[in-house]
């Protein structure tokens, strides 16, 4: 892995961004912000998975008023997303959130942009530029010949200048494209040109298995070549999975970890138990469990402890048989698989007092 992009940092409500924090896990609710409980029913679910920074969509005066309500009954560090009325950016300032993601070339003219400049610097809150590839001004669509990372780069430069021009460099910048090489390629050269944070992701990326696809490949390469320092998996999907995909990522490539890895092996012609079964219940029965460790669910009584033989827990299952190993070696059997999950479930709970010393 290559020597991490060196980035300023920025705070968002006293989390670290940049510089030489961990890369953040951020994520954006897709309730109606108008909705109060449900967004903060998402928020808590949210945080639980994981998620550091959460992003709220802020179309109109009502949902910037419901902001306040928000704030007030979460700790979870709150990103207002604005376009193009500089009032809805004024309102969530006012309200409490921690961050605002505008461009500020489309929220009017100058004076407004001086008034949303004036809000953030007051409230001491950092402006993300958030660049799409369907967002690229038309000239610059001509000049390139369409929103090439070019000009997706020429784009978030113009944005960052008219923040730089009135002395505001609290700045994290965003170039997203749906397009995996693109967004490779757009955040290579804006690294070239400026040190402030980067939030890295694809966008549209897609469903569940393609979006997570794209978003591996895509954030990998960055991650790999030492750019990034937040992210988001834009997933068409329940924004809780986004999460799980993205710390998935960071545990790949060994910048983070959080929560159990689970090791399955792929099923064959000798799996004699509801492999696919076992393994996704074990899973979701693990999500929202911090600890880290390595749980194996293996289809293979006679080679499913020696194949996961690292693994710091472990169950494996044959025809009437299950076996439950911990670093390879042999701690309990189990007769029947309907038994198989619930007395599982029993030694990870037992597991898991030993490790955190219950």
């Amino acid at each position: 892995m290559k020597q991490r992009h060196k980035t300023r940092e920025v705070r968002i409500r006293g989390v670290g961004v940049g510089g030489s924090n961990p890369v953040r896990v951020q994520s954006m609710c897709n309730t109606d912000t108008r909705d109060v409980n449900a967004t903060l029913a998402q928020i808590a679910l949210l945080a639980e998975a994981g998620c550091e920074i959460v992003r709220l969509a802020v179309p109109d005066e009502i949902a910037a008023n419901a902001l306040a309500a928000i704030r007030r009954n979460t700790d979870v560090p709150l990103v207002a997303d604005i376009h193009f009325d500089h009032r809805l950016a004024l309102l969530a300032a006012k309200a409490g959130v921690d961050a605002l993601r505008i461009n500020p070339g489309n929220i009017g003219g100058a004076d407004k942009v001086d008034a949303v400049v004036d809000a953030a610097r007051d409230k001491g809150l950092p402006i993300r530029i958030g660049v799409n590839s369907g967002s690229v001004e038309k000239h610059l669509l001509e000049r390139f010949g369409g929103p090439t990372p070019e000009a997706m780069v020429e784009s978030a430069l113009a944005h960052v200048a008219l923040l730089e021009k009135r002395g505001f460099d609290a700045i994290k910048i965003s170039l997203k494209s749906s397009s995996v090489l693109n967004t490779i390629a757009a955040y290579r050269l804006l690294a070239e040109r400026v040190d402030y944070p980067l939030h890295i992701g694809v966008t549209e990326a897609g469903t569940l298995v393609r979006g997570a696809i794209k978003s591996s490949v895509g954030l990998g390469i960055l991650l790999w070549e030492g750019l990034g320092d937040t992210l988001r998996v834009s997933l068409t999907h329940d924004p809780v999975d986004e999460i799980g995909v993205a710390w998935e990522i960071l545990r790949a490539l060994g910048l983070r970890e959080r929560g159990p890895e689970i090791i399955s092996c792929p099923t064959c012609g000798r799996t004699e138990i509801d492999l696919i079964g076992l393994a996704a219940q074990v899973e979701e029965r693990l999500r929202g469990v911090e600890d880290v460790f390595t749980c194996a669910v293996m289809g293979c009584v006679v080679n499913g402890p020696g194949e996961a033989r690292e693994a710091d827990i472990g169950i494996a299952g044959g025809r009437g048989l299950g076996i439950i190993f911990r670093k390879g070696e042999v701690v309990r059997k189990i007769r029947g698989e309907e038994n198989l999950l619930p007395e599982f479930m029993k030694e990870l709970d037992s597991f898991l007092e030993e490790r955190r010393g219950k």
